[in-house]
């Protein structure tokens, strides 16, 4: 038997050159190019979440459009292009810097103009502002080549995202940002092709208001799967890496991001790390702690069991600014949350947003556990104890962990925050706990009689959760309602076991006073 070959893995490699030259692995992504270079359009916007391969795709782009035709041999673009043409490149990159210092981007910038146009030969630009030296070397550089211009931006909304918590920094970096992409169209005879990618999708009133050409792709079926990988890559690419691993487990793990494509992509950087670590591990999540979107949630009260499952339409979904930012665009445009489901409702598109995979739901919810119960890891884990008590059945010990869950947080704590007070805080942790403990979990499940508050299964086991607040409702109700509407007729079948259970809290005690259990 001949032995597998492996290849080096290119985690954090974002340069196309090294990754062809070096021997890493590579997914070829070079026929949405060929489709972007072929489409009607001429000024494309990409919005992905970090690391993604966004900036990857970019230096394909610049490598492409410069003519390296040696490194496109063998990928699906090389037969198809005019490698007889080579065009001028400006690429900016905003991925590195301190944004929240004043002056900062105008300075990085400016520097980035400069180096190109001493690299290509056609002089320092000059100018008073980093938007005039573009607009001049733009001009120089196509008169100098006798080709029109690509240019490309990566990362173009950093310098406002890095700044957000210092709001006057935030809205000075966007303005200048603005009159810096206002230059592209102002250039368009000069230009040839020009891409943009970051993470979040500013308005284009507060970003783009100078850039209404713009053809934005984020949610074009035809390039959902433009970064990232499919399962048919998993397949052709990374075939040695695949074997000794779970491959149901690395579906669950990493893959579910959509864009309105026909198929489902895994974060790339997440799967690189468990192909070289063998362990499944929140291996994306931990690049960044999102301490910034938890505050956020916090501060606007937000359910943590309603996060998988809201709503919104396609406006909301792009309603992001230094000043507005809906809760849903936060979550979707940063990845911790994917479109799961979407109609046409007279024409007007409406999506389901859920997590994408068990990395993100786990972590995030972990995130949100040590905001609301700050204590739940002392003497608790990480929600190990709650999976095998919930697999063995052991309700009397389920009960007596969630008790201690809410015990152990300190009355001081309660006094000196709010978020105790908002209504669903005491659902909010118990279902986060249930999260963090990467149980498959759904919540609000719809049926013919109602929606039921939480379902959690495991094995041959499927719990039915209801929660009530006692000062709201009388004893028993929890209970009584998932008897009353039958809730446990949809799961029967199959050999398992349906459990209901009736979870009521109190706002006075801190902590559930009812845990009413029956078979369903």
């Amino acid at each position: 038997m001949r032995p597998v070959l492996k290849r080096k893995l290119p985690i954090g490699i974002q340069t196309f050159r090294e990754i062809r030259e070096e021997g890493y692995y590579y997914v070829d992504k070079t026929a949405y190019a060929r489709l972007l270079a072929d489409d009607a359009g001429k000024h494309y916007f990409l919005s992905r979440p970090r690391r993604f391969g966004k900036s990857l795709f970019l230096d394909t782009l610049k490598e492409l459009f410069e003519g390296a035709e040696p490194l496109f041999r063998g990928l699906a673009v090389h037969d198809g292009w005019n490698w007889s043409k080579c065009r001028p490149v400006v690429r900016l990159s905003f991925a590195s810097g301190n944004f929240k210092k004043p002056g900062f981007l105008e300075e990085s910038a400016t520097a980035q103009i400069e180096d190109i146009a001493l690299r290509t030969g056609v002089g320092a630009a000059g100018g008073t502002s980093s938007a005039v030296r573009l607009r001049r070397l733009i001009e120089a550089l196509s008169v100098h080549s006798g080709e029109r211009v690509t240019v490309l931006v990566d990362e173009y909304d950093k310098p406002v995202l890095d700044a957000l918590d210092e709001p006057r920094t935030a809205r000075t970096n966007r303005d200048d940002l603005r009159g810096l992409y206002s230059t592209i169209k102002d250039c368009d005879s000069w230009i040839e092709f020009s891409f943009i990618t970051g993470v979040s999708k500013f308005s284009k009133v507060s970003l783009f208001s100078g850039l209404n050409i713009l053809t934005d792709i984020t949610l074009d079926p035809v390039y959902s799967a433009i970064c990232g990988y499919t399962d048919a890559d998993l397949d052709a690419v990374f075939g040695p890496e695949l074997q000794g691993l779970d491959r149901s487990a690395i579906r669950e793990w990493y893959n579910g991001y959509a864009w309105l494509g026909p198929e489902r992509v895994y974060n790339p950087f997440g799967l690189l790390k468990l192909f070289r670590s063998r362990r499944f591990r929140a291996h994306w999540f931990e690049t960044a702690t999102p301490t910034f979107l938890v505050d956020t949630l916090l501060e606007r009260g937000v359910d943590a069991a309603a996060l998988d499952g809201l709503h919104c339409d396609e406006d909301l979904l792009s309603a992001f600014d230094v000043d507005s930012m809906s809760t849903e665009a936060l979550l979707f445009q940063t990845g911790y949350l994917t479109i799961t489901g979407a109609e046409d409702l007279d024409e007007d598109p409406q999506y389901r947003l859920g997590y994408p995979n068990r990395e993100v739901r786990q972590s995030l919810n972990r995130s949100l556990l040590t905001a609301l119960a700050p204590s739940w890891r002392q003497g608790l884990g990480n929600g190990a104890s709650l999976r095998r008590l919930l697999a063995a059945g052991d309700l009397p010990g389920t009960e007596t962990l969630f008790r201690a869950l809410f015990a152990g947080i300190p009355y001081e704590w309660h006094l000196r925050n709010d978020i105790a007070r908002y209504e669903g805080y005491w659902a909010s942790v118990f279902y986060a706990y249930v999260a963090a403990a990467g149980l498959d979990v759904v919540v609000e499940d719809s049926g013919s009689r109602g929606r039921l508050d939480m379902v959690v299964r495991l094995g041959e086991r499927v719990y039915l959760f209801e929660f009530k607040v006692v000062e709201r409702a009388s004893p028993g109700a929890a209970l009584a309602q998932l008897r009353a509407r039958r809730y446990a007729e949809k799961y029967r079948g199959g050999g398992r076991a349906v459990v209901l259970i009736g979870v009521e809290f109190s706002s006075g005690a801190r902590n559930i006073v009812a845990f009413d259990v029956a078979n369903g």
